[in-house]
């Protein structure tokens, strides 16, 4: 059998086409993503484990969040049901935020990677903003003040250490954060936790880029940032299945 360009470009196609309907073809638990996604990290943490930060051993990074991308879309009961637009698009843009930082580590990339997570945190502050946060933050406004507060003091000791170029950008991504941060308090539970962990791992990318070192800093980044958008998905999904099960309950017999 002869294989052809055209007809392996068919094939790949072919294949590329069975994956996305099995990646967002629904069945109610979306079990089999969540186990892809769980490899995917396993793999990419060895490699941050291993000090290979660049080249192909990163190559589960990028599919990171597409993996969780598909657990939302499979998780759905029925293809009626909407995925929630603000996680998914928080996922899609911090999987163009990865592969912007694993492809180049000089500014050009780091400040397209940062502003493509920065469209993950307006994406996750309005659901988060759906989801009722706002009033809880309103309940508890020293949370958000000493959160804010801690947001001044940080970049007040950074920003001297960092480069000229990259004050403004890392103080208005930074800001957004822990707006992020505080609404995903306010939503609490797993997603609190999530963002909290988030804010964490960014934290320490801004420590890198003002040249303060940590012990274990790229794997403890990159930790973070997996459990963070882990809690952030696994909870929200769950918070939508608690709300949708009280309005079931609520209406009449």
């Amino acid at each position: 059998m002869v294989i052809t360009g055209r007809s392996a470009r068919h094939s790949i196609r072919r294949a590329v086409s069975r994956t996305a309907a099995w990646a967002t073809r629904p069945d109610g638990n979306g079990r089999g993503a969540l186990v892809a996604f769980g490899a995917l990290a396993a793999a990419d943490l060895a490699a941050v484990a291993a000090d290979r930060t660049r080249g192909p051993s990163r190559a589960a990074k990028p599919l990171l969040m597409p993996a969780l991308a598909s657990y939302v879309l499979r998780r759905r009961p029925d293809a009626r049901t909407p995925a929630p637009a603000p996680l998914v698009a928080g996922l899609a843009c911090s999987t163009a935020g990865d592969t912007a930082l694993l492809l180049d580590e000089h500014e050009p990339a780091f400040l397209l990677g940062m502003a493509a997570f920065l469209g993950t945190q307006v994406s996750y502050t309005t659901g988060y903003a759906r989801m009722g946060a706002l009033r809880s933050v309103r309940k508890r406004p020293w949370q958000a003040a000493g959160c804010l507060a801690g947001w001044a003091a940080v970049n007040a000791v950074l920003a001297p250490s960092l480069e000229k170029r990259l004050r403004l950008p890392v103080a208005g991504y930074s800001l957004a954060l822990t707006v992020m941060g505080v609404a995903g308090l306010g939503v609490g539970g797993r997603v609190g936790a999530g963002a909290v962990a988030f804010v964490g791992s960014d934290l320490l990318i801004g420590l890198q880029a003002a040249g303060r070192k940590v012990p274990s800093q790229e794997l403890l980044i990159m930790a973070g940032y997996i459990l963070g958008q882990y809690l952030i998905t696994t909870g929200w999904l769950d918070r939508l299945d608690e709300d949708g099960a009280t309005r079931h309950a609520a209406l009449p017999a």
